[in-house]
């Protein structure tokens, strides 16, 4: 087989020599161009495997190539090279589908283990994905074409939607379609850890650091080193570390809680929430700074709602699922079934599904579910609530009716105490939490898919925080 080539798009001599030899000990093959007008003359007469360009051309910048190749070139991954300290016009490269910048000075480790990682890029057909993303409608098919393109880069990418859309299958999609895919994935949820041990569970700490701190301890960043990190419900940060996530991202290393220098890290960051992270920085929640670092690409997971022509499909698929895991025979939805799920509202998304399908696998005799099988939950859509109540509401916490028609036992008696008694609701299952987990606030807050922040809001609310 021939040698892989390198497209290298250089003015500085030094710059070019020192790529040709470091490229060549990694048996590659290089072409060289000082100008845009030499790059796309080779371009024409060549199919390099990877393109390497700095920003300051004497014709131009790289961002123009870099353009001009996604347009014309678009299976052939390019690459920028920065002044240091020029994270705009990085981030502006990443944008326009560069797949990853190494700044000047080059640091020859980093620069080679990007080669690797671009030269393994591969195209997908947009349909590899089917098997994890369940639908056929267009808002699924334009977040598959989104995915297939992300995963050829490593920007860091922001995954939004409402709780239980499947944002962390998204983002495992985005993993196993990238060049890093053999190596770890990591998801953490940034809101279950208590906020004095964000630091630590990030970054590692050295033994002694802190009283409890008995001996060295890797970070999430170190152990997903060479594949890719997501945290999830990243809103969640304080504050402090916001501001530690910011320089990690900028200078691609970390320092473990009571080390005196940094450490390269390489991973792709992923993150993720169901929180308006502009309204979070209007509210001066969220940095401004650390919003357009992580949100380089955004994508967006359509609700249930956006989609209700996919259900049918993705409750078959979840049925099936369910029959495989529990080695029980399959069940099938009838038509009278299909017509109740699709006039649902689904607040709680393809996770509120199901838990509506396990439910009527349950407790419906035969091999068939109908509609009076189906108990659905009472909660008002999270698209329908102000982004100032989703900040604070916790997400998992619903109301289960005992039929299929969606009205809630008791709720004609309270009469204008609708309030009161769903806090007293509220109010019974932290509380049923709490006990079954010791008072173990973190622990709570995980079995009921909410973050500690929010748990501790509520606990205080309804006075259970003693």
């Amino acid at each position: 087989m021939s040698k892989p080539t390198v497209l290298l798009v250089d003015d500085e001599p030094d710059i070019l020599q020192l790529l040709e030899i470091t490229l060549a000990r990694m048996n590659l093959l290089t072409l060289r161009a000082t100008t845009l007008a030499q790059a796309r003359e080779h371009l024409e007469n060549h199919t390099p495997d990877l393109c390497l360009t700095d920003m300051k051309l004497p014709d131009g910048n790289g961002l123009t190539l870099i353009e001009h190749m996604q347009r014309e070139y678009p299976d052939i991954p390019i690459a920028m090279i920065t002044a240091h300290g020029s994270v705009e016009s990085a981030i502006e490269a990443l944008k326009l589908g560069a797949f990853d910048f190494v700044t000047k000075p080059l640091a020859l480790d980093k620069l080679r283990s990007m080669v690797q990682q671009a030269l393994q890029v591969k195209v997908s057909a947009v349909t590899d994905s089917s098997r994890e993303l369940i639908g056929r409608t267009p808002p699924m098919q334009r977040l598959r074409a989104q995915i297939h393109k992300v995963a050829r880069s490593q920007a860091p990418v922001h995954i939004q939607g409402e709780s239980g859309v499947g944002k962390e299958v998204v983002a495992r999609l985005i993993h196993q379609l990238s060049p890093r895919a053999s190596k770890p994935f990591i998801a953490v949820n940034c809101g279950a850890i208590p906020p004095e041990l964000v630091e630590s569970e990030l970054f590692g700490h050295r033994k002694g650091a802190f009283t409890g701190a008995q001996q060295d301890k890797v970070g999430l960043f170190q152990a997903a080193s060479g594949g890719t990190l997501l945290l999830d419900e990243v809103a969640d940060l304080p504050m402090p570390m916001q501001v530690k996530l910011l320089r990690v991202i900028q200078e691609k290393a970390v320092r473990p809680v009571g080390a005196e220098a940094e450490e390269s890290t390489d991973i792709r960051l992923l993150s993720a929430t169901h929180k308006n992270l502009i309204h979070e920085v209007r509210a001066g929640r969220f940095r401004d700074d650390l919003y357009y670092r992580i949100n380089v690409i955004g994508i967006q997971v359509p609700s249930l709602r956006e989609r209700p022509e996919d259900i049918s499909a993705l409750a078959e698929y979840l049925l099936n699922q369910m029959a495989n895991e529990h080695q029980t025979a399959i069940k099938h939805l009838d038509e009278t079934a299909i017509n109740a799920l699709m006039s649902h509202d689904f607040p709680g998304n393809v996770r509120e599904l199901q838990n509506i399908l396990a439910r009527a696998s349950a407790l419906s005799d035969g091999s068939v579910i109908s509609s009076s099988d189906l108990q659905f939950e009472v909660l008002t859509s999270t698209a329908q609530l102000p982004v100032d109540v989703l900040s604070e509401a916790p997400s998992e916490i619903t109301l289960t009716t005992t039929g299929s028609s969606g009205d809630a036992p008791g709720l004609s008696e309270v009469n204008g105490e609708l309030e009161v008694y769903l806090e007293d609701i509220e109010r019974n299952i932290l509380n049923d939490a709490m006990i079954k987990n010791r008072w173990n606030k973190t622990a709570a807050a995980k079995s009921l898919g909410i973050s500690f922040r929010s748990l501790r809001y509520r606990l205080k609310k309804l006075g259970l925080e003693d």
